[in-house]
């Protein structure tokens, strides 16, 4: 029997799971949110003990892990330590890849009517002039766009939304505090002092994942980078209606399509003492950080003028380089291979992480074989992502001009559109 304690804030407690209004999104630390109860299993879940997983997360990689699972029949309870279930406010790249799994998880309709749709991604030089078109590829059909950037706060909202509608149990504002395993499942203490038994733990709780704690110490912590990437928002520009890079003397900017009337800009810096920034200076500093651009970048630079709107994130990264899971408990998403944003990969190797383990999950053989597999499928493809992004940010604060971003990209599009 296995007995390990993490140690975090305590919360207002909540005696028994149960229903509450599901309205904003945010509740009493410790309560819930409503999932669907009429919604009713539509397979055999063939998991031992409670049959029942727990998420820990509500993350991207968490809510898409508990709509995976529910959509195979699987018993979810999700829990996430924020007492007010939010995401900051800019936008994410999702490319082919995602939204291929973004079809899987059945959430396509309502993704796409929040999200702006485009094909194309174009590498260009500091003032604009294009150095490459690369096309995308329409991997969930002929009908759907290969590519969309969307805002995090309606990815979250669609998917939060899906995971309550199939039947997932949400709790906000609480944690797990121990994790207790025997040879059938896993009982686990909460830190609002209720209890549950599951079959499969799963930590998607992020860079600084409490679950890899856990299971692992401190053996895998995360790492700076030497670089940070700052994200502001504007209203869409004509000429935005696809990904434009843009490869700078010191980092790369580039403009994100997330609505008609929404676009976001991003620029990469080398922060080489990852020094602390007070709102206060952000929209300054970020202008400090694109002096180098011309062109269109550069008119949109003087439009950077409200730091509370600058969203400034040092880049750390983590990999746990073995078999991510111990007994009943296992990693994803970023809580197991956190990397940069340099190939835009990061959110869709946990998508693809949900997706791929909801399938192991249900295709039969005992819980060590489901997971042997999923470790299969995933291993290899996120070290290669995280790798390659980490080596594009090394190549920026080197001043690699012989670096060759372009190849890396198209070998990222067409590694990330082979078969999971």
């Amino acid at each position: 029997m296995r007995l390990v304690k993490l140690l975090v804030r305590p919360d207002a407690s909540s005696t028994k799971l149960g229903w509450s209004t599901y309205a904003q999104m945010t509740t009493p630390e410790g309560q819930h949110l409503a999932s669907n109860p009429d919604h009713k299993n539509k397979s055999e879940n063939i998991m031992s003990a409670e049959n029942k997983v727990l998420i820990v997360g509500g993350g991207i990689g968490g809510l898409c892990a508990a709509i995976a699972l529910r959509r195979k029949g699987v018993a979810v309870d999700l829990v996430e330590l924020k007492a007010e279930w939010t995401v900051y406010g800019v936008g994410i790249i999702q490319q082919s890849n995602v939204v291929r799994e973004m079809a899987k998880l059945g959430v396509l309709d309502g993704y796409l009517d929040a999200a702006y749709a485009f094909e194309d991604v174009t590498i260009n030089t500091t003032s604009g002039q294009q150095l490459a078109r690369i096309p995308g590829q329409r991997l969930a059909g002929p009908e759907y766009p290969a590519n969309v950037g969307i805002s995090r706060l309606a990815l979250h909202k669609v998917l939060s939304e899906t995971a309550i509608e199939l039947g997932t149990q949400v709790r906000l504002g609480l944690s797990v505090e121990t994790l207790n395993e025997d040879a059938d499942g896993v009982n686990v203490q909460f830190t609002d002092g209720t209890q549950g038994r599951y079959s499969l733990v799963v930590g998607a709780d992020g860079l600084f994942s409490k679950v890899r704690g856990l299971l692992f110490g401190d053996k895998y912590q995360p790492r700076f980078t030497g670089q940070s990437v700052w994200r502001y928002n504007f209203p869409r520009t004509a000429e935005i209606d696809h990904l434009a890079n843009y490869m700078g003397p010191a980092g790369n900017a580039g403009l994100v399509p997330l609505a008609d009337n929404l676009m976001y800009m991003f620029v990469t810096s080398h922060e080489p003492n990852n020094p602390w920034m007070d709102k206060s200076v952000l929209a300054t500093e970020m202008r400090k950080r694109l002096s180098g651009f011309e062109g269109l970048i550069g008119e949109l630079r003087e439009q950077i003028t409200d730091g509370e709107q600058v969203v400034y994130k040092p880049l750390e990264v983590v990999f746990v380089d073995e078999p991510w899971y111990r007994g009943r408990v296992l990693l994803i998403g970023d809580a197991a291979h956190a990397t940069t944003p340099h190939l835009g990969q990061g959110a869709g190797m946990a998508i693809e992480d949900a997706v791929v383990l909801s399938e192991e999950l249900t295709a039969g053989g005992s819980l060590e074989q489901q997971l042997q597999r999923f470790m299969a499928r995933r291993f290899e493809r996120c070290k290669y992502i995280a790798e390659s992004s980490v080596l594009a940010g090394d190549k920026e604060i080197a001043h690699d001009r012989e670096f060759d971003r372009i190849g890396l990209v198209k070998q990222m599009l067409a590694r990330t559109a082979e078969p999971i």
